[in-house]
């Protein structure tokens, strides 16, 4: 907190609380961007899988629901057979994935002082 900032800005329910939510699991910002970037905003979900190296169907499956609970996208079931569901970016996931690119580009720039961070434990690095 800021010296002299009013407490009321930093309360359970304040905006930099509730963005930092969606960034709950790791694979969020990692399906965003690759909605955004590989598939103009539309994808099935087993050409988001093909498309996210190293995500498990399961936790595909569990962070694709929270996405949809949190209003970032929105599921959509074609009746075909098998029935095939694809995902699309809502307007809110189109206007938050402008912040996460430019985070994801802050990286591609600073990516020699990242890889010069020490590991960490849970890192796969």
């Amino acid at each position: 907190m800021r010296p002299g900032s009013d407490e009321e800005e930093w309360r359970e329910d304040c905006a930099p609380r509730r963005v930092l939510e969606l960034f709950s699991t790791k694979w969020t910002s990692m399906i965003l961007h690759t909605l955004h970037a590989l598939h103009q905003g539309t994808a099935r979900t087993g050409v988001l899988e093909r498309s996210l190296p190293g995500i498990s169907k399961k936790m595909l499956t569990q962070t694709l629901k929270e996405m949809e609970r949190s209003g970032l996208v929105s599921r959509h079931v074609h009746s075909t057979r098998p029935p095939a569901v694809e995902y699309r970016l809502t307007d809110l996931g189109n206007r938050f994935v402008e912040p996460v690119e430019m985070l994801y580009g802050w990286g591609r720039d600073n990516a020699d002082a990242l890889d010069a961070l020490e590991p960490r434990t849970t890192s796969r690095r």
